[in-house]
């Protein structure tokens, strides 16, 4: 059971600081689509395109085991975080692009119109509006991030999953072991879920 916790917790890791790196540079990512000049928006278009459309274990092997040729190395557990968190930052820039768009272009012109700084029309009036049109979108995508952790063991993460698989090498219950696991994630998806929903309808009233 020790090895059980310690995996759930890594997970749980993982899932937090790998939603806040997705969340915070899928906003950046979003802003810089609607950059005025083109010198900024084809690179980042560029640079999200490669990482949405090639697969996570790769890019995972390639910041463990080919950044550290140029001088750049974390821990497996550190690189997991930010390779799942970079990854799903490309998804969540959509979502966030979906979400200012959405927002009506009368309160464009209202900002106009009140002769409102640029900054404060993004963080008082656009950004406020966009975020709660996506809370949902967002919230399936920390699902799924969820249940690529697993994928961390590539590298040597001791996730749940890894965790478990360990001690069912130990005591040959492999049933008894991966049946936890699938518990567990459960466990963590459906409340979180939940709360989404619930964050969802506080938004929207």
């Amino acid at each position: 059971m020790p090895h059980f916790w310690e995996g759930l917790l890594t997970t749980l890791q993982i899932l937090a600081l790998g939603s806040l790196i997705s969340f915070s540079l899928g906003l950046v990512w979003a802003l810089a689509f609607r950059a005025p000049t083109r010198f900024v928006r084809w690179p980042v278009g560029i640079v999200t395109e490669f990482i949405r459309n090639t697969p996570l274990v790769v890019q995972l092997f390639f910041l463990f085991f080919v950044l550290p040729e140029w001088g750049i190395q974390f821990s497996a557990l550190t690189t997991g975080i930010v390779a799942i968190g970079l990854h799903y930052s490309t998804y969540t820039a959509q979502v966030y692009r979906a979400g200012i768009e959405a927002v009506p272009a009368g309160q464009w012109e209202a900002a106009t119109a009140l002769s409102l700084p640029y900054r404060r029309t993004w963080t008082a009036v656009i950004l406020p509006q966009a975020i709660r049109r996506v809370v949902p979108a967002l919230g399936n995508y920390v699902i799924a991030m969820l249940k690529d952790t697993p994928l961390l063991s590539a590298i040597s993460v001791l996730e749940l999953l890894q965790r478990a698989r360990l001690q069912a090498a130990e005591t040959f219950q492999y049933t008894e072991a991966l049946t936890v696991v699938g518990i567990a994630f459960i466990l963590i998806a459906y409340p979180s879920s939940l709360l989404l929903r619930a964050l969802e309808r506080r938004l929207v009233h």
